[in-house]
């Protein structure tokens, strides 16, 4: 097409050049002509003539010159501007098809610096950098995330790498959208800004008195359910390429407008193939919602995802933190509980004290049931017996399944290192979830034994 455009300005400019040629040639007979007629009718004298028609070709010829010369640099400057016009609608056309197709675009530090004030406004932060908030030139709201290198400059080049190979070709509502990156030291990454933040503010009790009244009702409650379920099962079985998100929590769910949830940070995301059954990584999540056999180091699957996804569902039907350290040192544990009360008839006793005021109609008590079993199903030790996120998304939005029985009782690997029981089977002793964990640990062993210093 700019092919054309030229060769179309290239015949116009050909066209006013021979155009002028032309009268300059006509002029030039008719002056000629006037020549002839002066010689005839007063009989100059052929030195005048001879003299005055030289004169007149050479102010004819001098004449052309000069408009050729000016009608090719018309020209010249016309074809220049024709091809930065050309180059501004293709840099517009570019940009607008990237937008249009959901791709990234490269940011420079100052366009960054200048959307969020000199990274004056900060959003959040987290184990892997901080998050400001700012606007860019054309009005977005955007969240551009500084990967920190505390950890080291290889750690924060394998974050990045991770997060823009996992998310930058993937296109789902509920996913959060990369719209460009800055390379260079730090990094950063601009995503999509989410006004309610994470769902983290949403679900926990918070001492702030401003966010007292943040608590979500449990219809959106169970929808970002479905949202984050969509979205985890988009990843593992729609894309090219399988993605494993692996830090599932609901620090990582953000709340859009209208609180729909939408799935973000994939700094520890891993990418594999359709049939590759497992993989291996030393990168760990967050504790508390890591899968058995992240902590057995057996390799890693989608499945790990099901399971901290259950994880976090338990925990948005509870309002409260999974594992929880009690006022009498010892460990409470959310998933424990939830099987008791759900094998005793009792799974209202789970909800979130803050939902529960007055009559439950009978649809939101079946709601919370469904909720309640799916989660137990994604938090079963053996990864086998987890359903599939496609399958999960079924069970929550009621399709061709019907009523969601609780799984079978199982006894899970972190009830045996909790003690929840407060039973010492080895000593015959009372012990505390602590002090029976440490003691089956080897003191190598330093990320077990984290696991009970919280989050």
């Amino acid at each position: 097409m700019v092919r054309v455009q030229n060769a179309e300005a290239s015949d116009v400019a050909a066209a006013a050049v021979w155009a002028k040629v032309l009268a300059i040639a006509v002029a030039g007979e008719v002056l000629v002509a006037a020549e002839v007629a002066l010689y005839l009718c007063f009989r100059l004298s052929r030195p005048f003539y001879l003299a005055t028609a030289a004169v007149l070709a050479v102010t004819v010829l001098t004449v052309l010159l000069l408009l050729l010369q000016c009608t090719a640099g018309q020209a010249e400057r016309m074809a220049a501007r024709r091809a930065l016009d050309d180059g501004e609608v293709l840099r517009l056309e570019y940009s607008f098809f990237r937008k249009v197709a959901g791709l990234p675009c490269k940011f420079s530090f100052e366009a960054l610096a200048a959307a969020t004030d000199d990274f004056q406004c900060v959003a959040g932060r987290g184990s892997s950098g901080t998050v400001f908030r700012g606007i860019l030139d054309d009005g977005t709201q955007v969240a551009v995330k500084r990967i920190d290198r505390g950890a080291g400059a290889e750690h924060a080049d394998r974050e990045f790498k991770a997060e823009v190979s996992a998310i930058a070709g993937a296109q789902h509502v509920n996913l959060a959208r990369l719209i460009g990156f800055c390379l260079g030291s730090p990094r950063f990454l601009v995503y999509e800004y989410m006004e309610h933040g994470s769902l983290d503010g949403w679900i926990f009790p918070c001492a702030d008195d401003r966010h007292q009244r943040r608590c979500l009702p449990w219809a959106r409650r169970y929808q970002v359910a479905v949202d984050v379920a969509k979205a985890l099962a988009y990843l593992h079985h729609d894309c090219r390429a399988k993605v494993l998100h692996l830090d599932v929590k609901p620090e990582n769910i953000l709340l859009d407008d209208g609180f729909r949830g939408i799935l973000s940070d994939f700094g520890l995301a891993k990418q594999a193939e359709k049939e590759q059954s497992r993989v291996l990584t030393t990168v760990r999540g967050t504790v508390g919602y890591l899968a058995p056999e992240w902590l057995l180091d057996a390799g890693i699957t989608e499945k790990s995802d099901v399971y901290s996804y259950g994880m976090v569902l338990l925990e948005m039907v509870a309002g409260r933190r999974c594992l929880r350290k009690e006022e009498d040192g010892g460990w409470s544990y959310l998933p424990k509980i939830a099987v008791e009360m759900a094998r005793e008839g009792r799974v209202m006793e789970v909800v979130d004290e803050r939902l529960v005021t007055g009559c439950v109609d009978q649809a939101e008590e079946a709601a919370v049931r469904r909720a309640v079993h799916v989660a137990l199903w994604c938090a079963q030790e053996k990864a086998g017996a987890r359903p599939s996120m496609a399958r999960v998304v079924d069970m929550l939005e009621g399709r061709g399944v019907g009523e969601v029985e609780a799984p079978p009782p199982s006894v899970t690997i972190m009830v045996d290192l909790l003690e929840l029981d407060g039973n010492d089977t080895r000593g015959g002793g009372r012990q505390s979830g602590s002090a029976a964990l440490s003691s089956m640990l080897t003191k190598d062993d330093s990320f077990a034994l984290s696991y009970l210093s919280g989050r």
